[in-house]
């Protein structure tokens, strides 16, 4: 795989669970249950990561490179997958995944986004 590094960048995140859908063949990363990345595959078995973006940066990114592509099995608004065979440079994988992170986060309560903040300073 092109992009080694991305399970443990995923983990290193604060608060991060990380769980194996078997049914979806799938990796998920979750904060408090919420998934904001999950890596699997198409339905002909390309390896691909699916995250949560706001839906006007992942339509820039989808015009921009071939190998992002509308949520795969997702909802196409806001879930942008990435082939992991593809081209993207590290530091745009890198941002989508940041990116998503903090929308997950900031999805979560106030109370919930401190404690995760505070458990890992």
């Amino acid at each position: 795989m092109k992009y080694e590094w991305l399970d443990e960048y995923c983990i290193s995140k604060k608060g991060v669970e990380k769980d194996y859908k078997l049914e979806w063949d799938a990796n998920r990363y979750m904060i408090r249950g919420k998934m904001f990345a999950m890596q699997g595959g198409d339905k002909e078995g390309k390896p691909i990561i699916t995250v949560k973006l706001e839906p006007m940066f992942g339509e820039l990114l989808r015009i921009k490179y071939k190998d992002i592509i509308p949520g795969y099995y997702m909802n196409k608004v806001h879930w942008n997958s990435l082939y992991l065979e593809g081209d993207v440079p590290d530091d745009i994988l890198r941002s989508m995944l940041d990116k998503s992170y903090s929308i997950v986060l900031g999805s979560l309560s106030k109370k919930a986004q401190r404690e995760i903040i505070e458990d890992f300073i």
